[in-house]
């Protein structure tokens, strides 16, 4: 997105991480889970992985463990996202936050937490620890951080993954809804921006969790479906097919 003064739009650079905590309160509804019970394990905290923290603390999830680059911190009783992102301010990482006891990566990683939101780089979860996974839902914040031969065993061990394409979608959603204020020159309020980006993403996860309910194939197969199936049908539309 653009800078405001540019042209951008209001609600764009949080906009991503919105988009997981969303994607994670769904998918907590869709298992049975009361989201304000829900503990969160997170790996990232750059832009996407901070703020997903943040709505997750605010939508009612428990943050207990927080990795980055430099180390990662954990506290059983949650962990305060907005001083931690006023910490990493001042000190340029998680490490040493107040009130935490130190995790690794492989560690946190294997924490049993009800949701694994996974905001770092991508082949976090592979063939060699997928065994180790057992939080009961994965968000795929990052791009491709689940290899296809972990995804198989993730699948195998009933653990709910919501795929990178659908989770992370958010930021893209909000620079789309940039573009249509710039077409019409009118400029939406956060607020405004906030309740669009929710009714699409809440839209979007219900297309996909229904086709996968349907069909009886996970999430990333279904939104892939979901995919292919506009795609051909635009086609189909031009006669190109």
């Amino acid at each position: 997105g653009k800078p405001l003064i540019l042209g951008g739009s209001k609600g764009r650079t949080d906009a991503t991480g919105y988009g997981v905590a969303l994607t994670a309160r769904e998918g907590a509804k869709r298992l049975g889970m009361d989201f304000n019970k829900c503990t969160v394990a997170l790996q990232g905290f750059g832009n996407v992985g901070s703020y997903s923290g943040l709505y997750l603390h605010r939508l009612g999830g428990k943050v207990i463990a927080v990795t980055d680059v430099f180390g990662g911190i954990y506290n059983k009783d949650g962990i305060d996202i907005e001083k931690l992102m006023e910490h990493v301010k001042k000190t340029g990482s998680v490490v040493n936050f107040p009130g935490t006891t130190s995790i690794n990566n492989e560690q946190l990683l294997s924490l049993d937490v009800d949701i694994l939101a996974l905001c770092a780089l991508e082949n976090q979860i592979t063939a060699d620890n997928a065994d180790t996974i057992k939080a009961k839902m994965i968000v795929e914040g990052a791009n491709g951080p689940v290899t296809p031969e972990a995804d198989k065993i993730l699948d195998s061990k009933g653990i709910f993954v919501c795929p990178d394409i659908l989770t992370n979608a958010g930021g893209v959603m909000v620079s789309y809804f940039e573009w249509v204020q710039n077409l019409t020159n009118l400029y939406w309020s956060e607020e405004e921006v906030k309740q669009r980006q929710e009714e699409g993403m809440v839209e979007a996860f219900k297309a996909v969790y229904d086709l996968a309910q349907q069909y009886k194939v996970n999430m990333r197969t279904a939104a892939y479906m979901i995919s292919i199936k506009r795609v051909y049908e635009a086609m189909k539309a031009r006669g190109w097919v």
